[in-house]
């Protein structure tokens, strides 16, 4: 089973809304039964899953002590995919949350202020020796600031090729328990989360077979 870690340091870059979307994006794709956890104590996203009509993908419910053995219980269960939306600060908790990722994903938007912020979150992961990747949100399009934000992410880290744009249908389609892939799959943001979670899955296939060969060297 795969553990994406949404996490950033900085509020605001759309932790929750990349974290429903993605767990959508890979049932829709087929890799099969995929959870989300909620341990960020404002609950967005459990309150985004409690409007939704259909509960797929399955909420699981849990505390951060009780995380790694959550996780145990869903591989068990036979899920392929556990995405988790953390808080809004770095503490020592969250190294034990970010212990447990096959892959950590930082959101952050092409912001002087946001790419400032980076550095601690940055640190945690390295420390936990864990994989991740930057992915730019609420961007605007053909802007020379989002440039010059994947540029500056691109010195800490690899950055996902796809850039989420700042679009009003990603905030619409939360409101009502959706993500954009089910209320307008033929749209630009569709097309982009499509791609994003192709990129990812990609990613974390290649991570795999890296730690693999380390395993055997």
């Amino acid at each position: 089973m795969h553990v994406i870690v949404i996490a950033s340091q900085k509020g605001g870059p759309g932790k929750t809304t990349l974290a429903a979307h993605l767990a959508v994006a890979a049932e829709l794709a087929g890799v099969g039964r995929a959870a989300l956890v909620d341990l960020d104590p404002q609950g967005s996203l459990t309150a985004w899953w409690n409007i939704r009509e259909s509960k797929s993908p399955d909420l699981i419910e849990t505390t951060i002590a009780e995380f790694p053995e959550k996780l145990i219980s869903l591989r068990d269960l036979g899920y392929a995919l556990a995405v988790i939306d953390t808080p809004p600060a770095i503490t020592d908790a969250i190294e034990a949350v970010v212990k447990q990722a096959t892959l950590v994903v930082v959101p952050a938007r092409p912001s002087p202020h946001d790419l400032r912020a980076i550095g601690n979150t940055v640190d945690i992961i390295q420390e936990q020796e864990k994989p991740f990747i930057f992915v730019v949100t609420q961007a605007k399009p053909n802007t020379r600031l989002t440039v010059k934000g994947v540029t500056s992410l691109s010195a800490h880290g690899p950055v996902a090729q796809v850039i989420v744009h700042d679009r009003v249908d990603y905030a619409a389609s939360m409101i009502d328990g959706h993500t954009v892939q089910e209320t307008d799959p033929k749209g630009r943001s569709a097309e982009e989360i499509t791609a994003l979670w192709a990129f990812l899955q990609d990613h974390l296939a290649k991570s795999m077979k890296a730690r693999k060969e380390d395993r055997a060297a």
